[in-house]
């Protein structure tokens, strides 16, 4: 779409979500409590006992809504990698797996936005990018359960908006901050009776503290709702039109020498969406209900890329002026889309590649339960029986144009778009059509006084079909069913203190990303993954838990929670370098495991509030494998390394912990809070270091301030520093091939590590008001 274009329809959706606010905060207030029911997730409320809930006071603590950040200081369990290097696309880790924007990581932990599958259906990618974060009215983590069916090997992060019920009045918030960052909102919320309406639009830039990064996102949602006594009805839409640059990890002396330098640029996505669901619910008798939600969900995404490549002018005399490939210890001639081979023009040095990709998907999905609670055994008896249905049907398509790399090292493009016989280069065309099916079982039973079982068991049924739109090196079919079955137990021992212990079991099935990119003759890069058709297995985890919990009332009101947990992963799939530069392939790599313990306290007392928590989180390999890492320099002479049984999964720091402080008070008659948290972390193994060959990241600990103050009527000022001592955090880390780079800032550079940078102290200040 043409620049014009993308400003109109920017401009659409901005008109539409503030038109929304503006007939939402004019209508009249008021009426009596009704029920508020939305189904969230399968099973609805279950297993919330030693669920983390984060709402959205939590949310808006440092002054305005941030969910990856109220994530990161509140879970020890929860760390944020800096992969893209863009502050909306980072990985999400918990427990060792990982929720990520980006193709070629095994997404492990399964995302339900008001009772409807998140994960996109590409590749069961999350995108929080979507979200307008003043929308969210909770969002909670969730461990291991078959209830919440494919992808929940790690747990499940349920996500809940507001209603104009649950979110009353009308907020408007504008702040401004360093390098370029502007951040505006504006959300109102009205109820009458039995309806309620709620809306709200938001707007960020960020021109970005690393050079060649800017981004800016417009977001909007609205909700329009109907809670009767007996039944009830919402309707909500959501859309954003986000513009994203992150350019990756960079070399440590390239970092060394300028911290805000990028290795290639540009890395650009463009994230269109747009989501409607439909969410009644009905009661039966006095003691059951039905309840669902429906989505339709359309996402247009396209990306570039600027990379390195290993394309040089051929050195066989035979083949003088034109231009090859370098493929392990051989050439192959490089060809384009006429068959012929390309021209060299740069003196044979100097090539980049312009990856560019394009993805339209759509999807559609319903989730139905019956719900029914009655007392049974003493207790109350939480019986919830339902099914669901996502399908999908995406076009994606890929090229690779030839280009030449800037002094900046940026790519231009040449024209040239590479088709390379084998396919390892080459435009994609493809169609990938899934169907997931689920049919679930949760009960809360109670069996003796003070001693419940939770027991959940849910069918699980994929199928994905692949068409390719160029030939027929694609085609596919593929399906995978799984029966999971998960017990826990919880004994209260006396008022204020319980014990739990369970087991549960959840399946992973392989997304038409990894279907399609599995051969390790025709392997394929992050945004041009689609090349052979080899099955793979689905993945099995299997999880203990034991843990306790508490609450004492006393001057000061303290909340505890310990856990204790082991997953244990079969026929794991992992995205594995291959011989050829910014080339890989998907592939099982057998058994992993993942096991840790966490620990959290909360105390309050008058307008204090203290937080503290501590995560263990250890992640290895249980069998051997031979993986390729060319770009390793203690890999053997072909490339490859050995992991063996122990070795520690990349990417998951072993320890993080977290402490925060916040007080509320009043000074001079003037309301205002005070708060702050420190977050540190230890080291992580780089991608492509399985075999634990070279240093891994350093570890860190950043503090973080916050604060505001009552100005004057509504109108609060409020402000936030992070990374207060500006300390240089490490969160990703992989190897670059700078030999095929010049970098004049780091000239003689030799070291293939390469690091995502945490951003650097950085500071926002704003107002905000709420009538």
């Amino acid at each position: 779409m043409s620049d014009r274009s993308d400003r109109n329809h920017a401009i659409a959706v901005a008109r539409a979500a503030v038109g929304m606010v503006l007939l939402a905060a004019l209508a009249p207030a008021g009426g009596r409590e009704l029920p508020d029911i939305i189904v969230t997730a399968p099973g609805g409320d279950q297993d919330d006992d030693d669920a983390t809930r984060l709402d959205a006071a939590d949310l808006t603590r440092a002054g305005r809504a941030d969910v990856l950040g109220a994530l990161a200081r509140s879970v020890p369990g929860v760390s944020l990698a800096d992969a893209q290097g863009n502050p909306w696309q980072p990985n999400l880790v918990y427990r060792g797996f990982v929720a990520s924007p980006l193709q070629g990581n095994a997404q492990g932990l399964a995302v339900y936005l008001d009772g409807g599958r998140f994960n996109q259906p590409f590749g069961d990618t999350v995108n929080f990018d979507l979200l307008p974060a003043t929308a969210i009215d909770s969002i909670t983590l969730k461990d291991a359960s078959p209830v919440y069916g494919l992808n929940a090997l790690g747990g499940a992060i349920i996500i809940a908006t507001k209603t104009g019920r649950s979110a009353p009045g009308v907020a408007v918030s504008l702040a401004g901050g360093a390098y370029g960052r502007v951040d505006g909102s504006v959300e109102a919320g009205w109820r009458r009776g039995e309806f309620s309406a709620y809306a709200t639009a938001q707007a960020n830039n960020d021109d970005g503290w690393r050079r060649f990064s800017p981004s800016r996102l417009y977001t909007g949602f609205a909700d329009l709702g109907w809670d009767g006594a007996a039944a009830g009805l919402h309707l909500k839409l959501l859309a954003a039109d986000n513009d994203l640059t992150g350019n990756g990890a960079a070399p440590v002396e390239l970092l060394a020498a300028d911290r805000r330098a990028v290795f290639t640029h540009p890395d650009n996505t463009r994230n269109r969406f747009l989501r409607t669901s439909l969410h009644p619910w009905a009661k039966i008798t006095e003691a059951t209900r039905i309840e669902a939600s429906l989505y339709w969900q359309k996402l247009e995404q396209r990306t570039l890329n600027g990379d390195a490549a290993d394309i040089e002018g051929c050195e066989d005399d035979a083949l003088g002026g034109l231009l090859c490939l370098e493929a392990g210890d051989e050439q192959q001639l490089l060809i384009g889309t006429d068959g012929a081979a390309i021209a060299d023009t740069l003196g044979g040095e100097g090539y980049g590649l312009n990856n560019r990709s394009r993805t339209d998907s759509e999807a559609t999905g319903a989730l139905v339960q019956f719900v029914d609670e009655r007392p049974l055994f003493g207790g109350t008896n939480s019986l919830v029986i339902g099914f669901s249905h996502d399908r999908s049907h995406t076009r994606f398509a890929a090229s690779s144009e030839l280009g030449e790399l800037t002094p900046d090292r940026s790519v231009t493009g040449l024209g040239p778009v590479i088709a390379q016989p084998d396919g390892i280069i080459a435009p994609i065309g493809l169609v990938a059509r899934t169907r997931y099916w689920g049919l679930f079982l949760s009960d809360r039973l109670p069996l003796l006084p003070g001693l419940t079982a939770e027991i959940g068991l849910r069918w699980n049924e994929a199928e994905v079909q692949l068409d390719d739109q160029i030939g027929t090196a694609l085609d596919g079919r593929h399906r995978f069913r799984r029966l999971n079955p998960g017990i826990e137990l919880d004994y209260a021992v006396v008022p204020g203190l319980s014990l739990r212990a369970g087991y549960a079991e959840t399946n992973r099935a392989p997304t038409p990303a990894e279907l399609s990119c599995a051969d390790e003759a025709a392997p394929c890069s992050l945004t041009n993954f689609f090349v052979g058709d080899p099955p793979l297995q689905q993945v099995v985890a299997r999880s203990f838990e034991a843990g306790a919990q508490g609450r004492s009332d006393g001057a000061w009101q303290v909340e505890w929670l310990v856990s204790a947990w082991r997953t244990t992963s079969s026929d794991d799939i992992q995205f594995v370098a291959s011989s050829v530069a910014g080339r890989a392939y998907f592939r099982n790599i057998g058994r992993t495991r993942r096991q840790g313990i966490e620990l959290g306290a909360t105390a309050r007392h008058q307008g204090w509030t203290l937080r503290a928590g501590y995560a263990l989180t250890d992640a290895r390999f249980l069998d051997p494998l031979r993986l390729n890492s060319p770009n390793n320099p203690a890999a053997e002479a072909d490339g490859s390394i050995l992991v063996r049984p122990g070795d520690r999964i990349p990417g998951v720091p072993r320890h993080r912990g977290v402490i925060a402080i916040d007080y509320a008070g009043k000074i001079a008659g003037r309301q205002f809070t005070l708060g702050g948290d420190l977050q540190a972390q230890s080291g992580q193994r780089l991608y492509g270091d399985e075999a634990g060959l070279q240093p891994s990241t350093a570890g860190f600990a950043i503090v973080n301030l916050r604060g505001s103050i009552a100005v004057v009527g509504p109108l609060t000022l409020f402000g936030e520093v992070t990374n207060l001592l500006d300390a240089r955090p490490q969160t990703f880390g992989t190897f670059s091939p700078t030999d095929e780079i010049p970098l004049a800032e780091a000239p003689g550079a030799s070291d293939p590590r390469s690091l995502g940078p945490g951003a650097p102290r950085r500071w926002l200040a704003g107002l905000k008001a709420r009538f």
